[in-house]
């Protein structure tokens, strides 16, 4: 008797709210032309504060988006959140479980870092301001950081697996992880990702305790990792949410494959202790090769966390050495977070929606407003750099102490998980 054919984890549907648009058409029209749109924070309550720059979600109406009983009682992360998981779910042309199967069948999985920031700060103005009778009931729910899971399932119907990842700014590739478990165990569909809105005042003060946060007031010179003029990170908001589901499955619907989740690893090494990140990132990334059977030289593009800080810049290009060998100085490297800001939970799926979507397209995006670096990596700066990446690697690291990585494989690859040891990839196929 034959053994079943395991279930492979497949990303089908793809949404975005990113600083630099809505939808993965604009996001990817943006990233691909290196268009850094970091400017100045214009967010009210924060003109004193030493954050200078920031890249800001505007023209982004909820109302719109979200109906007005699940806004009240929701912060602007999860709004952001509401949102890309219905773009993704129309990509993948999923419609209510009522309606295209049980509500049982899909589940959702979010991470998120700060939380509702926005939302606590209007309750405690009100109480402090007017007194207890004005503040509302969803003070105590909305700010959390599961909110989005639960807003998510409830608003769809999903009553599937549902759980939320809370893994610092690592969390976004530790969801995805988690989703694809959970797939492979049994699961038919499950919507995760990450998003995050830490730029109303409250939030920001918190983070100024952050040493890593970048102050500088230039926009093209606040965010500049792997050079020598680094001074720290730029936070941004929004993120993306993806539709996961058995690659089997979505075929036999006729769903596009975008990619499959092949492989993850995840480490912890410390707060702010950059030096011990090597090892610690070099370690996931070797567990998430060997998870997807994926041998260094079949890399072909590496989305880096990009953190910005000299030391960290220096730890993170000697763990892709280290992980990949002579290939980790030749494959080409990128952080197109550098033009959007570093969204902490949601900056890493951020990259993993650009990665799915150069590998459809066939082009390496760059990192925006860097160009002098002084590690020896392959960093792809300037233009867009033509390729027929099939193999994505997605690096995160958290302030705290947290360390992930992910394998993607293009759809269209027929390699099994097990076999891309070998030198079988199909690089003359067509795309999607």
């Amino acid at each position: 008797m034959s053994e079943p054919h395991p279930r492979r984890a497949a990303i089908t549907g793809i949404g975005v709210v990113a600083p630099n648009g809505a939808g993965t058409e604009t996001f990817w029209k943006s990233v691909k032309e290196g268009i850094s749109v970091l400017d100045r924070v214009t967010r009210e309550g924060c003109e004193q504060l030493p954050l200078r720059v920031a890249g800001e979600v505007r023209d982004f109406d909820p109302s719109a988006a979200v109906e007005e009983r699940f806004l009240v009682q929701t912060d602007r992360f999860t709004h952001f959140a509401m949102a890309a998981a219905d773009l993704a779910l129309d990509d993948a042309r999923l419609g209510r479980p009522e309606t295209d199967g049980s509500p049982f069948s899909v589940g959702v999985v979010t991470a998120a870092g700060s939380g509702g920031g926005e939302f606590g700060q209007r309750e405690l103005q009100q109480l402090w301001g007017k007194g207890s009778r004005f503040v509302g009931p969803y003070q105590s729910i909305a700010w959390f950081y599961a909110a989005s899971t639960g807003q998510i399932s409830i608003r769809r119907g999903f009553k599937g697996p549902c759980s939320v990842v809370a893994s610092d700014e690592a969390g976004g590739l530790d969801a995805l992880a988690h989703a694809a478990r959970a797939v492979r165990r049994g699961t038919d569909v499950i919507v995760t990702g990450s998003t995050e809105a830490p730029l109303a005042p409250y939030s920001v003060v918190c983070q100024l305790g952050y040493a890593e946060l970048s102050t500088e007031a230039d926009p093209a010179r606040a965010y500049r990792p792997f050079t020598s003029a680094a001074c720290g990170f730029v936070p941004a908001e929004g993120g993306a949410m993806f539709v996961v589901e058995d690659e089997s499955a979505a075929l036999a619907r006729g769903a596009r494959v975008q990619a499959v989740l092949a492989g993850h690893a995840a480490t912890f090494t410390g707060a702010s202790r950059w030096e011990q990140s090597r090892e610690g990132l070099a370690h996931a990334v070797r567990g998430a090769l060997d998870e997807a059977g994926c041998a260094p030289e079949e890399i072909d593009v590496v989305f880096a966390d990009a953190l910005g800080v000299p030391e960290a810049d220096r730890a993170e290009a000697l763990a892709i050495a280290d992980a990949l060998g002579a290939h980790g100085t030749r494959v080409p490297v990128t952080a197109p977070k550098t033009g959007i800001g570093r969204g902490y939970g949601a900056a890493a799926v951020l990259d993993a929606a650009a990665a799915v979507l150069a590998m459809e397209h066939g082009l390496i995006p760059p990192t925006p407003n860097v160009y002098d670096i002084c590690h020896d990596l392959d960093l792809v700066t300037g233009r867009a750099r033509a390729a027929e990446p099939r193999t994505a690697l997605i690096l995160s690291r958290g302030l705290m102490g947290s360390n992930s990585a992910l394998v993607l494989r293009h759809g269209a690859t027929s390699t099994s998980s097990r076999g891309a040891r070998s030198s079988k990839r199909s690089r003359g196929e067509p795309h999607d």
